[in-house]
């Protein structure tokens, strides 16, 4: 099933985020948990999963972006794409991505953009068959 966060999805995210970068298990500090609610009540903020038995097994975030060029079209930004270790190749991913650009499509984004620190060139066609270009754009990154 594929379908958008709520807010009882906190720890079953947070563990599959774990496989993303390395990431510890937060203390789910109360600083933690009002950044959690910021996020669930974003309508602009869509953490997208796919459930497998009731555990949520992969996961990407779309940001819808308002904008002023374009003829106020907004974008969308796609984020922290994932899938747990043991359901890679399934599709799931895939299926997570699609939602992300129906959403995108019902807010009327004119562009989906992507970013992965990734260049392993399977990462790289997996993006592609999904539909993403690495030719119309650069990225540059300045870490803060």
């Amino acid at each position: 099933m594929i379908r958008e966060i709520t807010k009882q999805d906190y720890n079953s995210l947070m563990t599959l985020y774990m496989q993303l970068h390395d990431n510890p298990m937060p203390e789910q500090t109360q600083d933690l948990m009002a950044l959690w609610q910021r996020i669930v009540d974003d309508k602009d903020h869509h953490i997208i999963v796919a459930e497998v038995d009731g555990k949520i097994v992969s996961s990407c975030v779309c940001v819808i972006i308002p904008n002023l060029t374009h003829n106020q079209q907004p974008y969308a930004f796609v984020e922290n794409v994932i899938t747990d270790e043991k359901h890679r190749g399934k599709g799931l991913a895939t299926a997570c991505l699609n939602y992300a650009k129906e959403i995108a499509l019902k807010e009327n984004c004119y562009k989906l953009m992507l970013l992965t620190g990734s260049k392993q060139e399977s990462t790289l066609n997996f993006y592609r068959r999904a539909g993403y270009n690495s030719e119309d754009k650069t990225a540059f990154i300045q870490w803060i």
